[in-house]
This record gives C-alpha cells, sequence and structure tokens, in this order.
C-alpha cells in the first residue's frame, strides 16, 4: 500500500526542488515523490522524505545514538540551549516564517523554534534515517528529509526566513543561496568550556578545537554578518545515567572504552553546558 503524503510534508512540498534536476518541484505520486522527467524519491513509512541520490551519506546517527540523545534531551538539560535559538528566531521573524534546520537529528531544536512561531513551517535535513524517524514526528508544522547538508540543498533559492544549525556542520554558500535577503541564519556551537569537566574525566572525548571561531567566522564572512551573539552558560548535575546518554549520543561514543565510563570519578559531580548563540544577515 502506497504511503499517505505527510501533512507536514505537503505544507513543505513548495519548497523542494528534484535534486537530480535541480530547478523541478516535485510531486506527490503513490506514496513518493516525483519531478515531472520521472526522477522519483521515496517517503518512507515514518514519514520522512529520502531525497539522496548517487553515493550514500555514510554518516549520521545510528539507533543507540539517537535513542541516547532522545532520553538525554527529554530531561531537560538543553531547554536553555533550545530557547535561545527560539528567542532568536522569534526576534527576527514574522509568526509564518519558514524554517529550515540543516542537521536536523531528532528535530528537537526545530520543534522549539516552531513553538515560538505558531504560524511557522520547518523542514529538517538530516543524513541519519534513524534521527529522521524522530524529527518526522517532532511537531506537527515540521518536515523531514534525508539529505547530506555538504551537497547543494533540494531546495529553492531564497525560500528560507530561517536557517538553524544547531551542533551540526555548516555549508554556509548553501544557506545564504536558501536564506531570503531578509532571513537568518542561526548558528549554535559549543564554547571551549562547554563539558569541559566531562572532557577531562574522559580523555577519548572528542575536543574542541581552540580555533573553532575563528574558522567559523572565516567561513561565513564572505556571506554573512553577525547580527547578535548570546552567550548560554550554566552548570549541570548529572545522573550516572543522563551523563551515559550524553557520551553515546556524541561521535565521542566511539572513542570512549567502557573502562572509563566505569572508572570511580566517573560522572564529575558537575559539568558545565557553554554555548555561544548568533544570529547572521546575509550579505
Amino acid at each position: 500500500m502506497p504511503v499517505s503524503l505527510p501533512p507536514a510534508l505537503e505544507l513543505s512540498l513548495d519548497l523542494l526542488r528534484c535534486p537530480t534536476c535541480r530547478t523541478r518541484r516535485l510531486h506527490p505520486d503513490r506514496g513518493a515523490l516525483r519531478c515531472p522527467v520521472g526522477h522519483t524519491f521515496d517517503i518512507a513509512r515514518h514519514g520522512y522524505a529520502s531525497l539522496l541520490t548517487g553515493t550514500r551519506a555514510t554518516s549520521g546517527d545510528d539507533a543507540t545514538m539517537v535513542q541516547a540523545r532522545g532520553r538525554f534531551l527529554s530531561t531537560g538539560t538543553y531547554t536553555p540551549i533550545r530557547k535561545v535559538g527560539a528567542r532568536l528566531a522569534a526576534d527576527a521573524m514574522s509568526e509564518r516564517a519558514t524554517v529550515v534546520d540543516v542537521g536536523c537529528g531528532t528535530g528537537y531544536y526545530l520543534a522549539g523554534v516552531l513553538d515560538q512561531l505558531p504560524g511557522a513551517r520547518g523542514l529538517g535535513l538530516d543524513t541519519s534515517v534513524r534521527a529522521l524517524r524522530s524529527a518526522a514526528r517532532a511537531h506537527d508544522r515540521a518536515a523531514a528529509v534525508a539529505w547530506d547538508i555538504f551537497r547543494p540543498f533540494p531546495l529553492a533559492d531564497g525560500v528560507a526566513d530561517v536557517v538553524l544549525d544547531v551542533f551540526a556542520p555548516r555549508n554556509p554558500a548553501e544557506f545564504h543561496r536558501v536564506l531570503r535577503p531578509t532571513g537568518r541564519l542561526i548558528v549554535v556551537r559549543p564554547t571551549g568550556r562547554h563539558l569541559v569537566e566531562l572532557r577531562g574525566r574522559l580523555p577519548a572525548m572528542v575536543t574542541i578545537d581552540p580555533t573553532k571561531e575563528q574558522r567559523l567566522h572565516q567561513a561565513l564572512d564572505p556571506f554573512f554578518e553577525a547580527a547578535v551573539t548570546e552567550q548560554v552558560e550554566y552548570p549541570v548535575t548529572l545522573t550516572r545515567l543522563g551523563a551515559l546518554d550524553l557520551v553515546a549520543m556524541t561521535p565521542s561514543a566511539r572513542h570512549v572504552s567502557h573502562a572509563d565510563l566505569n572508572d570511580d570519578g566517573f560522572p564529575p559531580d558537575q559539568v558545565t553546558v557553554s554555548v555561544l548563540a548568533t544570529a547572521y544577515r546575509p550579505r
């Protein structure tokens, strides 16, 4: 039986373009999306559309990482991060905005923005089909599409009021192309103090490059100028399960050993959450 078109995906069809043709619109046809030439893309029964073509993306969160992320985010530990992204979007946009979340994961941060903008619609892009299963259910106005964000986005020019990038890789040229001239790019990234106590106990955790901010500004500067930056920093007390999930939901999970996680000093009594959130204007 063909999969029915999810309402949120139908709401976002005008944004999408055939990734093969690059310019032709997609329309629903018997449980798939099809362009006028006949290129066809599946709609998964979990509610997301897969527009990936050719070589598949090899990265992306696996099932264990997605489950850990879902449990951790449900504790509310990262709620202040979610709120700052939503506030920066709401301060700059009308309620009827179009929000594209690049590297959306489970859709947690996109749903936060849509809650602040009652008339807005959202579209999340990610390579992880496991994460997209959650993203497609994260909000009734959020659609989800499988896509490798290092490739040209399957989106028309100038369709987004907000591009959201939270703890995700960046594609500045494509961010600029799909944003309206009046739009905003919102980038949330960790500072060097983020989870510093946890990284001190787990040397195998992925470190934060001290030149990260410099490289970010060099990459974005040809396309964007910073409008406002906010720092969000606060201490949290983690349960053992919460700490395990926090490690397991990141790429560090592939490097940390069971011995490290069973050490008497794990988890530390308190951990610092520290991020920067910047809203950028297109140049």
